[in-house]
This record gives C-alpha cells, sequence and structure tokens, in this order.
C-alpha cells in the first residue's frame, strides 16, 4: 500500500500595510484608535533634516542652495523608518496642516529615498475619525509652495542669524543672537522703556458726588462733566476749587434722563495669537505653556469613557471661521442645554484676510459633546484650565450677545453739570458660558429711579488729584499682541522668539511685565544704528507678506534671498568696521563665592541663567541660580536664624522640581512640596502645598501627624 504524501500547508504572505508618518507618538496613539489593522502608524519626532549648525548652510555662490543634513540623533529612526516605508504598500504623510508640517514631510521623502508614486500627503484640521478618514480618501501630491515658503523663512532668519550672531560675539560677548523677528520684538519692548523713562505726568482733578434721591433715599455716585454741554478739563487744584465754591450752595436738580438698551457681542473663537492673549491674562500662562499644552490637546489625551482623543483642532491659524458642522453641533448643543434664545440663528462669519493660514479653522473643541467637566478627571490642571478657555470660548461665540439695560443721568448744580450712568444686566446671553476678567470687573451699578426736575440731595462732594500715568510695559499677552497688529510673525513664531529674548538675557520678566536688561539695551541700539531695515517693523510685516506670496504660488522663494542677501552682507561688512568693543558688566548679586570671597555675577549659559565667580579664570566657582519659592526657611526659622534663609526651587539630576534651603549644606532641610511658611497646628511641623488638580495644606509629616486642610482657591 503506498502512502500519500502529505501536503505541506503553504506559508501566507505577508500583506503589506499602509504606512502614516506623523510627527508624534501622541499623535500616532491617537490616530491609531480610527485607522485599521491595514495601517501601520510610525512618528518622525519632528523635522528629521535641517541646515548645519556649524556653518551657514547655504551655498550663495550656487544660488541659495540650501545643504539640508540629518539632524543628529535621527539616524537610527531614519533606518527604520525606510525599512517601513520600503515594506509599506503606500506611505501617506500626516505632519501638520501647515508650511512646517509640509517641509517635515518634504524632508521625509528625501531622507526615506521613496519612490513619489508610493507616497501621498494626507492633511486633517482636527484629529476625529471623519477628518482622518476623509483625509486619507482625498490624499493629494505635495504642495511644494508650502515648503518653498518654509524654505524662504528658514534660509532668511539663518541668513539674518549667522551673519549678525558672530559680529555681536565679537563687538560685545559671547552667546548672543540676532534674529529677524526676535530683534523686531526687542525694539517694540525697548521703545515702550524709552517711552516710560521720558513720559512727563501731568497733573489733572475730578469732583465725585454723591447724592440721595429723596424718593427713594437710595445713594448713587454722579462724576464732573462741566457745563452745559461742554466738558470742562479741571487741570489744577485752583480751577477745582472755583467749581467747587460755584456749586457750594447750588441746588442738585435732574435735568435729563435717558434710558436705552445697549448689548455686548461675544468675540469670535481663538486664534493661536488670542489663545496666548487670554491664556495669559486669564490663566497666567507663558505663551511657550499655552502652546505646550495646546498641542497636548491636539496631539490626543486619554480621557475616559472616550480613549485617546483630539481635543481641539489645529492650534495654530490666523483664522476665526468654524466650519458648518461644527457651528450645527454648537447650536444644537446651546438649545438643548440653555435654550433657543441663547443660540445665534446664523453662523458668525470673520472679516475677510489675505493672511495664508486662515485656510484653516479658529481654535476649537473637536468634540462638542466633550465638556471640559466631564473630561477634568483624565486631563492635568493646565490642560483642563486651558480646555475649558477653549471650549467656553468657542460656545460663547456662537451664542447671543448679553443685553444690558442702562440709564444716564445728568444732574444740574447751577451752571455745572454731573453725570451718572447706571447698568443692569438683563439678559446673560453669552456671559452664560463665559466671562473673562473683564467682564466680571464690568462695573454693573443700577440707578434708583429719577424724573426730570426732580432735587435730589449732594451727601458728599469729593475733589481727587491724579496725574497722567506712562504706558505699560508689555507683558507676553500684549507683545503678542503688538506684533501681530504690527504683521511681525506667524502664529508659530510668538512663544518662541520671546522665549529666546529671556533666555538670552536681553529681557527680564518681573510680574508679568518684561524690562529690557542692559545687555537688551546694547544689542537694540546696535541694531538700530547698523542695521535699520531688520529691525523696522514695516520692513519686516512686508517680508511676512512676500512669504505669503510664495505660498500662494506668486513668487520664487529664492527671488527673496537675491534680493535680500548681497545689500545685507554690505551693512555686515559696514558694521563690523564701525562698531568699537563694547562692555557689559554682569549683574552682581549679594551671594558670595565659597573659594575667594568676591561677589558672584550672573551669567547665561545653555541652558539659562547661573551663578559665577568674577575672578575667572583664576576662580572657577560656578553654581546654579535658583528661584525664591516666596517663603522663609521652616527648619532655620525654628531654630531662631534671623532674618530666616530662603527656600528655593531646585531640579534633582533627574529633573524633578524640589524644596531646599538657601543656606544647603549648613541647613538640610528639603521637601517635594512647596513649604507653605506656617507650622502645623498640631504638632508643629512645617506645612506644604500637596496635589496638582485638587490642593491641599497638608503636614510634612503627613504619615505621622495625619493633619490635612483643603486649600484655599487662588
Amino acid at each position: 500500500m503506498s502512502k500519500v504524501a502529505e501536503k505541506k500547508p503553504a506559508k501566507k504572505t505577508a500583506v503589506a500595510k499602509n504606512l502614516v508618518i506623523v510627527e508624534s507618538p501622541a499623535k500616532a496613539k491617537t490616530l491609531k484608535k480610527f485607522l485599521g489593522s491595514g495601517y501601520k502608524i510610525e512618528a518622525s519626532m519632528g523635522h528629521v533634516r535641517d541646515l548645519p549648525k556649524s556653518e551657514l548652510g547655504i551655498f550663495v555662490e550656487q544660488d541659495f542652495e540650501p545643504k539640508y543634513i540629518t539632524i543628529r540623533g535621527k539616524g537610527d529612526l531614519l533606518a527604520k523608518l525606510r525599512k517601513e516605508a520600503k515594506a509599506a504598500k503606500m506611505v501617506y504623510l500626516a505632519t501638520d496642516p501647515d508650511r512646517e508640517g509640509e517641509a517635515i514631510s518634504w524632508h521625509l521623502i528625501h531622507a526615506l529615498k521613496v519612490e513619489p508614486e508610493k507616497t501621498a500627503r494626507i492633511s486633517f484640521n482636527e484629529i476625529t475619525e471623519s477628518a482622518v478618514k476623509d483625509s486619507i480618501k482625498n490624499a493629494r501630491p505635495l504642495d511644494m509652495d508650502l515648503v518653498d515658503a518654509q524654505q524662504a523663512r528658514r534660509t532668511l532668519d539663518r541668513v539674518v542669524g549667522y551673519k549678525i550672531s558672530p559680529l555681536l560675539w565679537k563687538k560685545v560677548k559671547k552667546g548672543l543672537s540676532a534674529g529677524r523677528v526676535q530683534s523686531v520684538a526687542l525694539k517694540i519692548i525697548c521703545d515702550r522703556e524709552e517711552e516710560i523713562e521720558n513720559f512727563t505726568p501731568e497733573e489733572y482733578w475730578s469732583i465725585e458726588a454723591t447724592v440721595t434721591s429723596a424718593k427713594s433715599r437710595k445713594q448713587f455716585e454722579a462724576k464732573y462733566h462741566g457745563t452745559g454741554d461742554k466738558k470742562v478739563k479741571l487741570t489744577d487744584k485752583a480751577s477745582t476749587d472755583k467749581v467747587l465754591k460755584d456749586i457750594e450752595k447750588a441746588e442738585f436738580v435732574v435735568k435729563d434722563v435717558k434710558k436705552s438698551q445697549r448689548s455686548r457681542k461675544p468675540q469670535m473663537s481663538f486664534t493661536t495669537s488670542t489663545l496666548q492673549q487670554e491664556a495669559g491674562k486669564e490663566l497666567n500662562f507663558a505663551a511657550r505653556k499655552t502652546m505646550m499644552v495646546a498641542q497636548q490637546l491636539y496631539e490626543g489625551v486619554e480621557v475616559a469613557g472616550f480613549g485617546t482623543v483630539g481635543l481641539v483642532t489645529y492650534i495654530r491659524t490666523d483664522s476665526t471661521r468654524i466650519s458648518d458642522e461644527a457651528f450645527t453641533a454648537g447650536k444644537e448643543y446651546v438649545v438643548q442645554n440653555f435654550g433657543a434664545d441663547y443660540a445665534v440663528k446664523n453662523k458668525p462669519e470673520p472679516k475677510s484676510t489675505r493672511r495664508t493660514q486662515d485656510a484653516h479653522e479658529a481654535i476649537r473643541p473637536s468634540y462638542i459633546h466633550i465638556t471640559p467637566e466631564m473630561a477634568q478627571d483624565s486631563l492635568s490642571k493646565d490642560q483642563f484650565r486651558l480646555y475649558r478657555l477653549i471650549w467656553r470660548r468657542f460656545m460663547a461665540s456662537i451664542m447671543t450677545p448679553a443685553v444690558f439695560d442702562t440709564v444716564a443721568v445728568k444732574i444740574a448744580a447751577g451752571k455745572h453739570i454731573f453725570n451718572a450712568n447706571g447698568s443692569i444686566l438683563k439678559f446673560e446671553g453669552y456671559k452664560k458660558v463665559y466671562m473673562t476678567s473683564e467682564d466680571k470687573e464690568e462695573d454693573i451699578k443700577a440707578l434708583p429711579e429719577l424724573e426730570e426736575g426732580e432735587a435730589v440731595k449732594p451727601v458728599k462732594i469729593a475733589p481727587n488729584q491724579h496725574f497722567t500715568q506712562p504706558p505699560p510695559r508689555y507683558s507676553e499677552a500684549t507683545l503678542v499682541k503688538a506684533l501681530e497688529e504690527n504683521g511681525v510673525g506667524r502664529p508659530s513664531t510668538y512663544a518662541p522668539t520671546i522665549a529666546t529674548l529671556t533666555a538670552r538675557g536681553y529681557v527680564s520678566k518681573e510680574q508679568k511685565n518684561l524690562y529690557p536688561t542692559e545687555l537688551g539695551d546694547v544689542v537694540n541700539n546696535i541694531m538700530a544704528e547698523n542695521f535699520e531695515q531688520i529691525v523696522d517693523t514695516e520692513f519686516t510685516a512686508k517680508m511676512e507678506e512676500t512669504l505669503d506670496a510664495v505660498e500662494l504660488g506668486e513668487l520664487a522663494w529664492k527671488d527673496i534671498l537675491r534680493d535680500f542677501y548681497y545689500p545685507f552682507e554690505e551693512k555686515v561688512n559696514l558694521a563690523a568696521e564701525n562698531i568699537g568693543e563694547v562692555e557689559i558688566r554682569d549683574e552682581e548679586t549679594d551671594v558670595l563665592c565659597e573659594h575667594c570671597g568676591r561677589n558672584m555675577v550672573i551669567k547665561f549659559g545653555r541652558y539659562g541663567r547661573f551663578l559665577a565667580c568674577p575672578g575667572f579664570p583664576e576662580c572657577r566657582n560656578a553654581k546654579p541660580l535658583f528661584e525664591d519659592a516666596g517663603v522663609d526657611c521652616p527648619a532655620c526659622k525654628e531654630k531662631g536664624i534671623e532674618p530666616a534663609p530662603r527656600i528655593m526651587v531646585k531640579k534633582s539630576k533627574k529633573g524633578r522640581v524640589y524644596y531646599g534651603c538657601e543656606k544647603h549644606p549648613e541647613c538640610e532641610f528639603v521637601s517635594w512640596n512647596k513649604p507653605t511658611g506656617s507650622p502645623c497646628p498640631q504638632c508643629g511641623q512645617p506645612l506644604v502645598e500637596k496635589g496638582t488638580k485638587t490642593k491641599k495644606i497638608s503636614c510634612v509629616d503627613e504619615k505621622g501627624c495625619g493633619y490635612f486642610t483643603a486649600a484655599k482657591e487662588e
């Protein structure tokens, strides 16, 4: 009996998958939720190629051809991506939907050496299932106009930075830098400081009368206006005393009562600029922090009950426009939760703008039904606060105006007139969900019912002396606003520009205000005297428009370099001859060098400010410059040391923040939690702040003592 040969099962052939490349692991994780097993998602970790740091990296003689190299540390990653791309059926480039994202995709195509017919570009304004799948259906070729616009900006900024910075190193000190947008921002800050220094206060007076109605017996305030319809400025005490004498025995009579209604419309949804401004004012976020947290919300976070979701739309935009779908979903939510009276009938339309990033929507929630409160337990404190701000601003933008009943009263005292104004909120409208600090401080006072011809009695008449105030210094929020209004930079440049100014020591930040340092003044003066065009806001704004023209395909990107480079190089050579060496004294502190007893000075290094001995190179002592935590050391206070040393904010070798005495190692007090400066009422040991989302005040010896209480809201 012959044996029948058994057939071996055929090996399964692996089915090629589609490869999707994004910038970050967080974004990759979110996309995996929407795309099936036929897709593999990998992250490029940002740019993979760039101009070299050690040289200009632009071949001027070869018509400004840039020299791109693989970024250090990206070799293994690129090798892995090349292998994945070779095995993939199709490679989808899903980088961010802007110039920078388009350029990253272009660099990836070159670095991975993928056949053009095997690659496609996909982009989406929000990371939702429908948006991602629609982008794959509508995959497109690379937009070289966008790539060229990014190349133009990158090479232009490289030329300015790499030509002027060495000049500053030679003439002032090492480690300095100059930049196209950075130098304009510094000039704006320095100009404001000069304006403040040259400001001459002018005296003026006001008169405020507290009067009461005989009918209602309610008191209200009225301010001096002038005579008849003419407004009178009180410039000194003599003119004020003359008015006071005139009205001393005058009868106060209601001359006119006007009742009306006024409405206040909600603001449009956030752009990048307005988000940075509002987060600075309402949440006390630095521009850089705002963008970092917003990026996390855009790329995706794990939300209980929903999985990994991108909570907000793309965060770099000049537009206040929202899609029809978003408006419809938002309107339905408003009607269901607040009533039809709170929802606008038609979608609000923004003013037209030529800015190219208007192609993106405003920053808004990707999922209307995921409210901040629903996501709160899944978010960090900062993520929750920023998401709540974005969510509420969007909802407010599609709600009806707030309506006020107003009354304006004129009171005659002889020939002199006093004005009193009152308003009452009649209908909340958008204020139901969104109230800024300015809204909360709005003067809403009800006046008593008054009639023309009615006599009112003055209870108190108070003259007040005032002096005009100089314009305020810029905060990060108001600087962003100024840059935007002047057309300087674009949404993605504001945060890194401000961060560079502080990191280089050109600007110091004190209680939100930005002050130019001595070094900042010197650099600004050098730039203004030798590179007037670079620091000119109008020139910089026109350059942004030129870059926009490249993006729109109206201009070749190398034409910008040709027009700019040669006149600029002449100015650099001239400046090298004309600028004398400038000595900048380092800021001296009261910290004594342990080695030689000199007062240590503040230096600026690669990782920010640090303390160094001015006796270098004889004395090479240096140490970190710590931030004051705002409280005295509890251990030193207990020992009776006066004045008590301060607690400083420090970092461990692994980067974790902790709190320690400035007299370390003499005092060994350390805590992972911030001390409050108060002793525990039960055992006398230091109290510390604990928690992130829900803060509490606890005894440092929580296990042994057990004392804790809820922290007060800020």
